[in-house]
């Protein structure tokens, strides 16, 4: 474990490095195995499977009198052991038991994503709490196990006890946030960079729109995930081939791409976003203002995301888009989503980037780790 440093600055704001290393000091975050000390990210907590995997018919919240475990007595369909290689099933939903809980202070709050590679291979992924009434959500005060909702979209994947495939941020308070806020802190530090035109700020958040153009010489602009049974081992790193489960997609020669609802995409903003070390983003999912389709299924970016040292110099954002409902035709330059700014309690000691290990370090048009780049 790296080293505890008390360098909190403010007295509302997100949980840099060091101060969730505090938090396990304390007690708040507690584990059922030793922590690795790579799962504390610049501003997050990587949680890990534990022993079970609980298939269930369909995705539920326990409510407001009800543990998980409670649920599960009626809901299970199939138990599976988790301590020895398992795959998950595209198209059914299941239920694991987290190493991680929390005992949380009475200000202290809690926010879950699924990490950037569970996102990039269309497995979605949510955090339930007992007694819970909201996905992803930790109350403030919480005291108890966290699950983890998994249903794989695409394809099967391959897990085990300690695959991690979904992150927690905490948070102390309420920091300020305002349009007038972000607005000021975009024109000071350029979180996001747009070479065509003037940032778009509305309900606390910066317009990220989608790149259909690109920069590569052959006109790639995307991937779009192809039928594949052999399942991803959600572990491996540059292992997988590309072309054997994804089609590459090109620049349209005019207009946009047609989003069909049993397809899944990935593609890039035009924007660039860079982070600085005492501020953290997150990107709203999905919002049905800018059109019947989901982007990005992990909206957590780091502390020192989109910067080389102390220059910020920007990194685009990787979209996980999936049309809902209806197919969806979507033009470059189309308004995808925003990215909230929220302060940290102080500068993490340990921002984004290669130091740390960080996989989409100054990444462009990049699929998850576990595929050959």
């Amino acid at each position: 474990m790296p080293p505890s440093h008390k360098s909190q600055t403010h007295g509302t704001g997100i949980l840099p490095a060091q101060c969730l290393m505090e938090a396990i000091e304390r007690g708040e975050i507690i584990a059922a195995a030793p922590l690795d000390a790579d799962q504390i990210q610049p501003a997050s907590l990587d949680l890990r499977l534990g022993d079970v995997a609980y298939q269930v018919p369909a995705s539920f919240l326990p409510g407001r009198r009800a543990r998980v475990s409670e649920r599960l007595e009626a809901l299970t369909e199939q138990r599976l052991d988790l301590g020895r290689d398992t795959v998950l099933e595209r198209g059914r939903v299941y239920l694991v038991p987290l190493l991680e809980s929390l005992a949380l202070r009475a200000r202290t709050s809690g926010r879950a994503n699924p990490k950037s590679s569970t996102g990039r291979l269309d497995v979605f992924c949510r955090v339930i709490t007992d007694y819970g009434t909201e996905f992803d959500s930790v109350p403030a005060g919480y005291r108890g196990p966290l699950w983890l909702e998994i249903a794989p979209r695409s394809f099967h994947v391959l897990v085990r006890r300690g695959s991690r495939l979904a992150q927690l941020r905490l948070k102390r308070g309420s920091p300020p946030t305002s349009d007038s806020f972000v607005r000021r802190l975009n024109e000071s530090l350029g979180l996001v960079q747009d070479p065509e035109g003037e940032a778009d700020v509305k309900g606390g958040g910066i317009a990220l729109s989608v790149d259909l153009e690109g920069s590569d010489p052959s006109g790639l602009i995307g991937y779009k995930a192809r039928r594949n049974d052999a399942p991803i081992d959600i572990d491996r790193r540059g292992h997988y081939d590309v072309d054997a489960y994804w089609e590459r997609v090109y620049r349209p020669r005019s207009g946009g791409i047609v989003l069909r609802t049993d397809e899944f995409y990935i593609l890039s903003t035009k924007e660039r976003v860079a982070v600085p070390p005492d501020m953290a983003a997150d990107m709203v999912a999905y919002d049905t203002l800018v059109g019947e389709f989901r982007v990005h299924y992990a909206g957590f970016f780091d502390p020192g995301f989109g910067y080389n040292g102390d220059a910020a110099e920007g990194t685009k954002i990787v979209l996980e888009v999936r049309s809902h409902e209806v197919p969806f035709i979507v033009e470059h330059g189309q308004i995808v989503g925003r990215v909230l700014v929220e302060r940290l309690l102080a500068p993490t000691d340990r921002p984004y980037g290669t130091a740390i290990g960080s996989n989409y370090f100054r990444q462009s048009l990049t699929l998850g780790k576990q595929f050959r780049r």
